[in-house]
């Protein structure tokens, strides 16, 4: 006799909205990231609260230069490469 699989109920897929965003250092530095929570991911990269990018260990968080909001996380994937690709000068012109 064979145990009977349950059937696991789907899970309701919670609408996000997702952004991309850049954060200036200390220094000068710009880091750019997606999150669906701009709030919380400063504090964790300010070091409030666990979870905080590497790139910060060595430079200060300062604050947003840039947001901006995306429909989908593949879409906020995607602005976040073209940013991140970009030489500096012309993020600088981005955030102007």
């Amino acid at each position: 006799m064979t145990a009977k699989k349950m059937k696991t109920p789907k899970k309701n897929k919670k609408t996000s909205v997702w952004w991309v965003y850049m954060v200036e250092t200390q220094k000068g530095k710009l880091y750019t990231g997606i999150t669906t929570d701009l709030e919380r991911r400063l504090r964790q990269h300010k070091g409030e609260i666990k979870g905080g990018a590497k790139f910060f260990s060595t430079d200060i968080a300062l604050g947003f230069r840039f947001k901006k909001k995306c429909k989908d996380r593949s879409s906020a994937s995607k602005l976040e490469a073209r940013i991140k690709g970009l030489k500096r000068e012309d993020k600088l012109k981005l955030l102007k």
